[in-house]
C-alpha cells in the first residue's frame, strides 16, 4: 500500500481532479482468514496489500473534498485526502456518495459517529432504498439521529450540483440488490468527465451499452472484480456475476485505440492475479490497450 499521496503544493489555477484510493474488492486484500498464495506475501509485507475500492474528488481552489464510497479503510483514506491537499479551514468532508448498501461502500460510516470522529451534519448522498436502510437499521440510524450524517436524496439521471466546477450524476445499475439499489456516478468538471463503476452483474444484464457510456467520458473506471471464472474453485460464479475481466478485454476488443485507453480496471477480489503487478494477466490487459488502475492514481477533471 504505502504512502498514498504526497503533499503538493496547491494553486488557485489548479483543476479540479479525482484521486483513486483504494482498488481492491469489500474485503481488502489480504482478505480475512486467506492463507492462501494471493494473500501470503501481503501478509508478511502489509506494503503489498491494497486498500477497498473508494475515489477521492477534489477542488483546490474551493479547498473542498467529496469521497465516493465510505469503505473498511475510511480512516487512511479520509488521511490521504488531508495529504493531497492543504485541510486548512477545509471541512473534514464536503459529501459522501454511497454506490450501494454492500459492506466495502459504506461501512466506513461508522467512523462519523460518537464513537470516533463525531461529526456534524456531514452530507451523505443515497438513492431512495439506500436512505431507508440508513434510516431505519442500526448502527447506521444512529449516525441520522444524532446529526453525524444529514442523508440527501439522490435521483438516477439527475446531476448534483455540488459546486461552480463539479457535478456528480448517479446511474442505475443491475446487481445483487439484497438491501438498497446500485448505482455508478459520472464527475463532471470544467474539461472532462470520469465514470465510477465499481459493481455491476455482467453487462449484458444491463439496458444499457458500457460502450457508450465509457464514450462520453475522458476516464472509466470499471468492474474488473474477478479476472476469469478460475478464481473460486468450487464456488458457483452464477452468484456473484460480476463482468469477468477477460469477457470485459473481447468485447472492448473493437473499440477504438482513444476509447480503450480509458478503460481503468479496480475492485479486484484478493484472488485477481491484477493484484499482482508482474503477472501474465497485467500484461495481457496492457497488450489490449487497457489498464489496471492503481491506488493514489490521479487525474484532473
Amino acid at each position: 500500500m504505502g504512502a498514498l499521496l504526497s503533499t503538493q503544493p496547491v494553486h488557485a489555477t489548479e483543476s479540479p481532479y479525482t484521486v483513486l484510493l483504494g482498488v481492491a474488492q469489500d474485503a481488502g486484500h489480504p482478505q480475512a482468514g486467506c492463507k492462501k498464495s494471493c494473500c501470503a506475501a501481503a501478509w508478511a509485507d502489509p506494503s503489498l496489500g491494497h486498500r477497498v475500492v473508494s475515489l477521492g474528488v477534489l477542488d483546490p481552489v474551493s479547498n473542498q473534498r467529496w469521497l465516493i464510497d465510505a469503505s473498511p479503510d475510511f480512516p487512511r483514506q479520509l488521511m490521504a485526502l488531508e495529504t493531497a491537499q492543504s485541510s486548512e479551514g477545509a471541512s473534514v468532508l464536503d459529501g459522501i456518495f454511497l454506490t450501494h448498501g454492500h459492506i466495502g461502500h459504506y461501512t466506513g460510516l461508522l467512523h462519523l459517529g460518537r464513537e470516533v470522529m463525531g461529526t456534524q451534519d456531514v452530507p451523505v448522498y443515497v438513492m431512495p432504498r439506500m436512505e431507508q436502510f440508513l434510516r431505519r437499521f442500526g448502527p447506521w440510524e444512529q449516525l441520522v439521529r444524532l446529526g453525524n450524517v444529514k442523508l440527501v436524496g439522490l435521483e438516477a439521471g439527475r446531476e448534483v450540483q455540488l459546486n461552480e466546477r463539479i457535478r456528480v450524476e448517479a446511474f442505475s445499475v443491475p446487481h445483487r440488490d439484497e438491501y438498497t439499489e446500485t448505482v455508478g456516478f459520472i464527475v463532471s468538471g470544467p474539461t472532462q468527465r470520469v465514470l465510477y463503476l465499481p459493481d455491476i452483474d455482467k453487462w449484458e444484464r444491463w439496458e444499457r451499452p458500457i460502450e457508450s457510456l465509457i464514450a462520453e467520458v475522458d476516464r472509466a473506471y470499471v468492474d474488473g472484480t474477478f479476472f476469469d471464472g478460475k478464481e473460486l474453485p468450487g464456488r458457483d460464479m452464477a452468484e456473484i456475476p460480476h463482468p469477468f475481466v477477460v469477457e470485459s478485454l473481447a468485447r472492448f476488443a473493437s473499440l477504438p485505440e482513444q476509447e480503450r485507453n480509458k478503460v481503468r480496471f479496480i475492485h479486484f477480489n484478493h484472488t485477481n492475479p491484477l493484484l499482482q503487478p508482474d503477472s501474465d494477466p497485467v500484461d495481457q490487459v496492457r497488450a489490449a490497450g487497457m489498464h489496471v488502475a492503481q491506488e493514489a492514481e490521479r487525474f484532473e477533471f
